[in-house]
């Protein structure tokens, strides 16, 4: 199985994984401390996810997701800000899956190198296994109920008040436009991550991109006062769901049934975690990746991200200032997940190659690319979507004013 086992590449082709493949004789003394989940018998699937190793394992009675860590991206303390996240949302009655306990009470077990974590499987089917992050949903049907979905993690997550992660890679972070002054925000962000600091390349590419973003953040600061702080999910893609059916019908009738995968969660607010989504589901930035001279052939799914929406408000209306916000986050809300990507390709797999496409391909050229006429467009739509609702609230005194 291992020979076939490949990894979903940053091009969007599959590649080999960076990581070795899990193995039974590897997971047999971890899984002797979990007793009540038996043995393990087979490993059903690999996950061609890039950062870690995982997938599903058969046990005697059930089925397990087992994710493998390396222990500089994720040790015991780093899972378990992600699993006291995901404890609060199941006291909520929020539709996530439970980590599993050793008969000690672990949740994150380190041995030697690594760190694993061994989560239930949730209810509904993996409709988009093989999906990768700025791809599509199958239909608007999807972006509704991945809309209500979110709605709903948000407010099962509203009191949750952790503080925020620690500087790890590969963390959505929202620090740098938070500041009032994004230059000395990006000057301290790049000093905590020592990779990072030492990179010439990555000190110009943050300034080039901070020109580019700058104009937003000015667009955005007013509104940042009225964001409330929030945990949230920040990889809020497709893929990060399960759904009721697969089959003929499923892309008219499938609904989301659970979220997971919180790797990259962190406190920001709801409004960072909505323009995730979009940049994720809506924006189809592997055009941009393999032609990075014609930004206009990005494709956008407009009929995708007013369904989301639609979703998202049947459940949880936003506020004036977020629907304000939502323009300038989603130019900005990629930037500090571009540079701790970078930080992980530079601090734990010494990749220089890979780096600069994140420091440089997606850091610089996602933020050039929302000055282009494509970028411009998807932008001003949301604007529009904020100039309608603020109307609608205009209009709604008057005419209940004018009842009798």
């Amino acid at each position: 199985m291992s020979s076939a086992i490949k990894a979903h590449g940053m091009d969007g082709s599959l590649v080999e994984p960076d990581w070795p493949p899990l193995t039974l004789d590897e997971l047999r003394p971890l899984l002797a401390q979990f007793p009540n989940l038996g043995e393990p018998t087979q490993i059903l699937s690999a996950s061609p996810r890039p950062f870690s190793a995982a997938g599903v394992v058969a046990m005697q009675t059930s089925r397990v997701f087992i994710k493998r860590h390396h222990r500089s991206v994720r040790d015991r303390e780093g899972l378990l800000e992600e699993h006291r996240f995901l404890s609060h949302l199941l006291t909520q009655a929020a539709s996530v899956p439970r980590v599993f306990a050793t008969v000690t009470g672990e949740t994150a077990i380190e041995s030697g190198n690594w760190t694993y974590e061994v989560h239930e499987i949730p209810p509904g089917i993996d409709l988009y296994e093989d999906a990768i992050s700025w791809t599509p949903f199958r239909s608007a049907g999807h972006a509704h109920s991945a809309g209500a979905a979110l709605a709903r993690l948000h407010l099962a997550a509203q009191d949750f008040n952790a503080p925020p992660r620690q500087p790890r890679p590969l963390v959505a972070s929202f620090t740098i436009f938070a500041a009032a002054d994004p230059s000395a925000a990006m000057q301290r962000y790049l000093a905590a991550r020592p990779s990072l600091s030492a990179s010439e390349s990555v000190h110009a590419s943050a300034e080039q991109a901070l020109e580019f973003l700058v104009p937003f953040h000015a667009e955005l600061a007013p509104h940042l006062p009225a964001l409330k702080p929030l945990w949230t999910h920040n990889d809020f893609h497709a893929s990060n769901l399960f759904w009721s059916n697969a089959g003929p019908d499923a892309d008219r009738d499938a609904h989301a049934t659970a979220i997971i995968d919180f790797g990259l969660a962190d406190r920001t607010n709801a409004v960072h975690d909505i323009a995730h989504a979009i940049e994720r589901n809506i924006v189809g930035w592997l055009a941009l990746v393999n032609d990075p001279t014609n930004p206009d052939t990005v494709p956008i799914h407009f009929d995708h991200l007013a369904a989301f929406f639609d979703g998202y408000e049947s459940i949880r209306a936003l506020s004036s200032e977020e629907s304000a916000a939502l323009a300038p986050m989603t130019a900005l809300c990629h930037a500090e997940f571009a540079l701790s990507e970078a930080d992980y390709f530079l601090g734990v797999l010494h990749s220089e190659e890979k780096a600069a496409m994140a420091y440089d391909g997606w850091l610089v050229g996602h933020a050039r690319w929302f000055h282009s006429r494509a970028g411009r467009k998807l932008l001003d739509a949301l604007r529009r979507r904020a100039g309608c609702k603020d109307s609608l609230r205009v209009a709604r005194p008057e005419k209940k004013a004018a009842q009798p």
